[in-house]
């Protein structure tokens, strides 16, 4: 008792000698995300070797979807469904015009083409996030099955991540994309830009897809994170950090919009 009652009287003087140091020692997060896999073995083999625990988003309409999931699951990685919705196309995206048996058939058949899968994100669905009913029921699934769910955040009008968060499923929602431009230059800088943003709130989450450009930089720059105060992080443990709340710039108050 009496030791910790001494390290509770230290770091109280620190604070107060030195205001700056509990801003200073803030903990600064990063989770990322690759999307689109499952399409090319080649490009697939470099997302899961990259140094780190990266969260391995496969499409599952894409012919090496299983034997991928199988594989990053057995070295050890986080593998989540990227879940078409429109205006994606295909035999397993979601559309509006849809009926719930039908989007429910479509998801089932999602979680067998890519085992292991702990969560959901969607590909594209800058319409078909906005869809309340739709996304109610996709979040009561996830919960069902233990599952969480990333707002990959294609459009301001997304629902998705406020479903979420009003039936308390595990959830989180995109903060930067790094590669909307295909330069090392730009890939850099948006890192950069989730380094800050991390900083300032405490964790970013990042997603970025498996172009030859992204994986340069990633390989590059990763290693480098620690010396940038900065810790890599699995994405279970960023959902934990901010306990299903709202990063600034998707709500207020920890709310989303």
């Amino acid at each position: 008792m009496r030791a910790l009652f001494r390290h509770w009287l230290a770091a109280a003087l620190l604070a107060v000698c030195w205001p700056g140091a509990a801003q200073a020692q803030a903990p600064a997060f990063i989770s990322i995300i690759i999307d689109d896999l499952g399409q090319n073995p080649p490009r697939d083999q470099r997302a899961l070797n990259l140094p780190g625990p990266v969260t391995l988003a496969v499409m599952p309409d894409t012919p090496h979807a299983a034997e991928f999931a199988r594989q990053a699951h057995k070295a050890g990685k986080t593998v989540i469904i990227h879940m078409p919705m429109d205006p994606a196309g295909g035999p397993f995206a979601w559309r509006p015009d849809l009926p719930p048996t039908e989007l429910q058939s479509r998801l089932d058949a999602a979680f067998e083409a890519v085992p292991f899968a702990a969560g959901l994100n969607n590909h594209e669905g800058s319409r078909m996030t906005s869809q309340p009913e739709a996304m109610e029921m996709l979040m009561s699934t996830l919960q069902q099955r233990h599952l969480f769910f990333i707002d990959s955040r294609t459009s301001a009008s997304t629902v998705a991540a406020a479903k979420a968060q009003a039936i308390g499923l595990a959830s989180a929602s995109r903060d930067v994309f790094l590669d909307d431009t295909r330069t090392a230059e730009a890939i850099s800088a948006q890192l950069a830009a989730a380094i800050r943003l991390a900083k300032k709130q405490g964790s970013a989450l990042v997603i970025g897809h498996p172009h030859p450009v992204t994986l340069d930089v990633l390989e590059r720059e990763l290693p480098k994170l620690k010396a940038e105060g900065v810790e890599w992080i699995p994405l279970r443990q960023l959902i934990a950090e901010r306990g299903n709340k709202a990063m600034g710039g998707h709500g207020k108050n920890g709310l989303y919009h």
